[in-house]
């Protein structure tokens, strides 16, 4: 039998579930009222803005997005009917897809991170102090880390990116 979780922890646990959706809900609502964009969306135009020639192989992307492979499938689908992303051929794997940002995808980020960055400061951000926000980022950063499917990124393919994703600061 699983051991309880102690009052303390229990707190902890309820806090962050309710929290966090809450949370992701508000995120999710206003980008999609103010850009027509859902976090999904958002997510993959970042992903890809910030990789190697604006574009991943599909595997690739589905591991950044922690997406199932018919998922991801889907979600480029979606973003492709709506000239945000294009999907490729992988040059060194015909067999292979890559999603691959537009300019109007492009566009689309340019336009949106300003508005959503806002919405992450005012929600989240700006209610934390330095050490707040290095706890959250170290206990979330090791959370991610453990819980990603296993082989996430270990395998290379043809079209994998060489090196990690660049960050930009202005995207949230």
């Amino acid at each position: 039998m699983v051991e309880p979780l102690d009052e303390r922890q229990q707190e902890c646990w309820r806090a962050y579930i309710e929290s966090s959706w809450a949370l992701q809900t508000h995120l999710e609502e206003d980008l999609r009222a103010r850009t027509g964009l859902s976090m999904s969306d958002y997510h993959v135009l970042v992903v890809l803005s910030e990789a190697p020639s604006r574009r991943l192989r599909m595997g690739e992307l589905a591991g950044f997005m922690v997406f199932s492979p018919s998922r991801v499938t889907y979600q480029i689908t979606s973003m492709v009917k709506r000239g945000l992303v294009r999907r490729e051929s992988c040059p060194g794997d015909r067999r292979g897809q890559e999603a691959v940002l537009t300019d109007e995808g492009m566009a689309a980020l340019v336009a949106a991170a300003p508005l959503h960055l806002a919405t992450v400061r005012d929600s989240l951000m700006d209610d934390l102090d330095d050490a707040e926000v290095a706890v959250l980022a170290r206990v979330f950063t090791r959370l991610g880390t453990r819980l990603r499917p296993a082989g996430t990124g270990a395998r290379r393919h043809p079209c994998a990116t060489d090196r990690p994703l660049r960050r930009d600061p202005h995207l949230a």
